[in-house]
């Protein structure tokens, strides 16, 4: 029978009536002739209650007990699933990430996925079994030991499960209905997508979309997996969602897809620095060994052998940022005038694949934010992307302003 994977995040599998809802949604499937791959994700606040015990218990805990603690939520839902799977008749059993085996490498809490063999739920299938419900976001290192995937794993996990198994698409299930123009909660007009292409959707995700994890995205992508993102509290319907696929899919499109923001942003100003070769290497290899996430980049012009360096980075990052900077400017590693940090801005973006054919799209941009007010501080562009950071009070006029000028309300 062709095979279809499911995923319920943690909201879909709140408590025993949420389960229960899943577990019917599950059940249309196998009625409509598939095999089911169920991935699960722990109940909604579960990881975060299991996270807290490990720093309470060891604060300096060892990561491969960490991972036996925490990938334990994933457990109990796939073994609540299967339940009550049986209870209504349908042939089903859970499985751990040791036991498919998931199998990854060794980075505990931040594991990724070398290989899903597909030989012992496919026997199974063969046998009769009709779902295979998989507990998420786990694996087994090459030590044998179990492994977590970090933030987003239980999508990397369902997409992976997808790869490997040849299935004919992979569901998403969460709170929302879909991906959109830009976050409804922000802009009032936000339409949801039929379709979205691979490489919107990965800008999006990266952006600060919060539907989709970006290693899921990613991986989908390189292998071609069809994924619809819908909701598990509406009711069942063969076009509900948004279908993420191969842009070939898509008919027509407008030319920018959607407009993203993030608020958790900084700008990081290194004033007055020694404008020589490797200057830049210096720089964000210590920021890189301090483990801070740098984005977008800008250097002004050199004056007198001296020259400013401008990048963003998640506020949570600022702290380390400046520490490493400032241990390599006292090592003499370094040589800057003064460090400035900036920790009330947002990153706005607008992505598109039709931004590859067609040309002012910047240029509506920056005018649409210049009518409006909005002074621009630092700007990126990609093929298909282009990202500004502004001021974080001005962020929702500026998603409602560009969602209006490029008429994202409308279809193509």
């Amino acid at each position: 029978m062709p095979v279809l994977v499911m995923k319920f995040g943690g909201t879909s599998v709140a408590n025993l009536d949420r389960i229960r809802r899943a577990a019917k949604r599950v059940g249309v499937e196998v009625a409509n002739g598939y095999d089911v791959i169920v991935i699960v994700s722990a109940m909604s606040g579960k990881t975060n209650e299991l996270v807290g015990w490990v720093g309470e218990t060891s604060p300096m805990f060892d990561a491969r007990e960490y991972d036996a603690v925490v990938a334990s939520g994933e457990n109990v839902t796939a073994g609540l699933m299967a339940l009550t799977l049986q209870e209504m008749d349908i042939p089903a059993r859970s499985w751990q990430g040791w036991q498919v085996p998931v199998l990854t490498t060794s980075a505990h809490s931040a594991a990724r996925i070398e290989d899903i063999p597909p030989e012992n739920i496919m026997s199974k299938f063969d046998e009769g079994m009709r779902v295979a419900v998989v507990a998420g976001f786990q694996g087994r290192s090459p030590e044998g030991r179990i492994t977590t995937l970090g933030r987003g794993g239980s999508d990397t996990t369902a997409v992976a499960f997808a790869a490997a198994f040849g299935a004919e698409r992979c569901d998403i299930y969460t709170d929302v209905d879909g991906v959109y123009t830009a976050d409804p909660r922000v802009c009032s007009k936000a339409r949801k997508l039929d379709r979205i292409a691979f490489e919107e959707m990965l800008e999006l995700a990266s952006l600060g979309a919060k539907v989709l994890q970006t290693r899921s995205v990613e991986l989908a992508m390189r292998y071609k997996v069809r994924l619809r993102v819908l909701s598990s509290f509406e009711g069942q319907s063969g076009n509900a969602g948004t279908l993420v696929c191969d842009e070939e899919e898509i008919m027509e499109s407008n030319i920018v897809a959607g407009v993203a923001h993030s608020r958790d942003e900084a700008k990081l100003t290194l004033l007055s620095v020694a404008d020589r070769p490797g200057i830049a290497a210096t720089i964000f290899t210590a920021l890189s060994d301090a483990n801070v996430n740098v984005d977008m980049i800008v250097q002004n012009i050199s004056e007198e052998g001296r020259t400013d360096m401008t990048f963003s980075c998640p506020t949570d990052q600022v702290g380390r940022a400046e520490k490493a900077l400032d241990a390599a400017h006292e090592q003499d590693v370094l040589n800057f005038q003064e460090l400035v940090a900036d920790t009330e801005v947002a990153k706005i973006s607008v992505v598109g694949i039709g931004m590859r054919s067609h040309t002012g799209v910047a240029a509506k941009m920056f005018r649409v934010l210049s009518v409006e007010g909005i002074n621009i501080k630092v700007i990126t562009t990609s093929e298909i992307k282009i990202s500004v950071l502004i001021d974080r009070k001005y962020m929702e006029l500026a998603v409602q302003a560009l969602h209006d000028a490029f008429e994202l309300d409308k279809t193509a």
